[in-house]
């Protein structure tokens, strides 16, 4: 499993890797973690950030950031 994150690196981008990581966790699933920062990259995507990628689809973009249960819902619907 593939999951990126997309953003600049702001306060949220960083609010999204960390949710990623704990919905990995309390779904035991060993994944690698991408933050993508390279505007270009994010635009293959998306125009809103912070957006979330698991296994090459777009699964979230822009504000507000999902809760951390959604975020895990959508990392489990790529499983």
């Amino acid at each position: 499993m593939e999951i990126k994150v997309l953003g600049p690196g702001c306060p949220n981008c960083e609010k999204m890797v960390e949710m990623a990581k704990k919905a990995m966790k309390e779904l035991g699933i060993d994944a690698n973690i991408e933050k993508v920062s390279d505007m270009m990259e994010i635009m293959k995507y998306t125009m809103s950030t912070p957006g979330l990628v698991v296994n090459g689809k777009l699964k979230h973009s822009g504000k507000p950031l999902p809760s951390p249960d959604k975020v895990k819902e959508l990392i489990k619907s790529e499983m």
